[in-house]
């Protein structure tokens, strides 16, 4: 079984590219100036988190570390540098460009996607108006997730989901954090390229959360190939018929469905002709069949391939490979981090 995020892969693929400079320009200047004393590998650089009066905690790849309260990065919680309030205003600042009225919308959802593709999530006090979230104020807690591509990942995928060069209906089944995004980000890539399975074909990306093509200002920030169309921020039932309809895709990709909308609008495509590319959260088939949401997915056979992701062996790794009838197709001897 392999790993399509191991550290090795990181390596492979963003050393020289490097995290985007406007990650560490989001941070306030005393936690800016911390991390820039201290030898940061941003190769593997996952996730930024800050909470009020807690340490800040850096995720790599390889695991997490704390930065120091004065350069660097120790595993002492009694050594670390407390995140203030100010330091919180000041991210909030730089994230939403002095102006967090502009991004109400996306604080509906928790999150504001920044130039570079990156994500930062947010949470403290949820205002509500007729039971439904309006946005977050008293801002308290922020994770940066960093944006990274790692193209070829999915390159010993392709094979068992191309059928007479074309893509036949894939559910890559994942808890969070296992790279399910990446995964399908590299697929999208490779459908619209062209790979040695198939010809580049028209592929319509709903991106509701904008974590796949990460847009900004309306644009991908993360390379989604040559004929791939972009629904950003749209609801994923919706998006998908709207693309079915107006941008004659060979096949629809979506990131974690689950809702009876979700399944409704995935069996209308199927039925049209198109084929659907997909991403749910859960750690087996089981979970699956378990959701009474989900189960009719498994019970009426709508995929043709189900790919299994988990830790086991590092972010990324290949559980199994399943066929519609739960046949296990995958062969533990490849490795799709090498």
């Amino acid at each position: 079984m392999g790993s399509i995020i191991s550290k090795k892969t990181a390596y492979i693929y963003l050393r020289g590219e490097g995290v985007n400079g406007e990650v560490i320009k989001l941070l306030s200047p005393r936690i800016r100036c911390i991390l820039q004393k201290g030898k940061v590998d941003y190769d593997s650089l996952i996730e930024l988190r800050l909470r009020v009066n807690e340490p800040v905690i850096v995720a790599f790849l390889w695991g997490e570390q704390m930065l120091h309260s004065d350069c660097g990065f120790t595993t002492d919680v009694n050594n670390t540098y407390r995140v203030e309030e100010r330091d919180i205003r000041a991210t909030i600042d730089m994230v939403s460009n002095y102006s967090l009225y502009a991004y109400e919308e996306e604080l509906k959802n928790g999150f504001i996607t920044v130039k570079g593709g990156h994500r930062v999530g947010l949470a403290g006090q949820v205002v509500l108006e007729q039971g439904k979230v309006k946005s977050v104020k008293n801002i308290s807690f922020i994770n940066i997730r960093v944006s990274h591509e790692i193209k070829g990942c999915s390159r010993e995928v392709l094979p068992y989901i191309i059928s007479e060069e074309r893509p036949i209906h894939t559910l890559i089944v994942s808890p969070p954090g296992c790279g399910k995004t990446t995964l399908l980000r590299d697929i999208v890539r490779c459908l619209s390229d062209g790979n040695p399975f198939c010809k580049g074909m028209n592929v319509g990306l709903v991106d509701e959360r904008s974590e796949i093509g990460a847009c900004y200002m309306g644009v991908p920030q993360n390379d989604l190939g040559i004929r791939c169309d972009v629904l950003d921020g749209c609801p994923k039932a919706e998006g998908m018929i709207m693309l079915l309809r107006s941008m004659n895709p060979r096949v629809i990709a979506v990131d974690e469905i689950g809702t009876r909308e979700d399944i409704d609008a995935i069996e209308y495509i199927i039925n049209s002709g198109c084929s659907i590319l997909a991403t749910v959260h859960g750690g087996s088939i089981d979970d699956i069949r378990n959701k009474p949401q989900l189960r009719r997915l498994i019970e009426n056979r709508m995929f043709d391939r189900y790919i299994v992701l988990s830790r086991k062996q590092g972010i990324g790794t290949v559980e199994n490979i399943f066929d519609e009838r739960g046949n296990d197709l995958y062969k533990a001897s490849l490795s799709i981090a090498n």
